[in-house]
């Protein structure tokens, strides 16, 4: 078992989103985690921009991770994004992003926080993983890939 095998839930994934620009990735994931966990779409959108305003969360190679920590919150929560069209995101490589995985976890779930950080990012610098997440059109096989990742390795 890996730290991400229940994060992801096939309803929580969104393939071809039309957003258009970060925000409205944002208002997006906003809007999944307001219908996941119940928590304030409008309140995600400020967590997540102000994480985003200490640097980018793009990894490069078209991926990034949006996360911030959030007051009140009981466990982890994640989502998959992937959109339409590559938006500029202040990538380290310059590329445009396409494929969002969004984190937000309780405020004070340090170690877990990071835990669950360095598994996303290992998983997206396996380049079959990130071909299979920016092709894919079943969102179940896009979660089974994301919650199976690395038991076989």
């Amino acid at each position: 078992m890996n730290a991400l095998t229940n994060l992801f839930t096939p309803d929580c994934i969104v393939l071809d989103n039309p957003a258009k620009n970060r925000a409205d990735a944002f208002a997006a994931a906003g809007e999944l985690f307001a219908k996941q966990v119940g928590i304030d779409a409008s309140s995600v959108i400020e967590f997540l921009n102000a994480r985003e305003e200490l640097g980018s969360t793009a990894l490069g190679a078209g991926v990034a991770i949006p996360h911030g920590r959030v007051k009140g919150l009981k466990q982890p929560a994640a989502a998959l994004i992937r959109l339409k069209d590559p938006i500029e995101f202040a990538a380290p490589d310059g590329e445009p992003v396409k494929t969002l995985i969004f984190l937000l976890v309780p405020e004070k779930a340090t170690q877990q926080h990071l835990e669950i950080l360095s598994s996303i990012a290992q998983l997206l610098s396996d380049t079959d993983v990130r071909e299979t997440l920016s092709t894919s059109t079943d969102t179940t096989k896009v979660c089974e890939l994301l919650q199976h990742w690395g038991n076989t390795k």
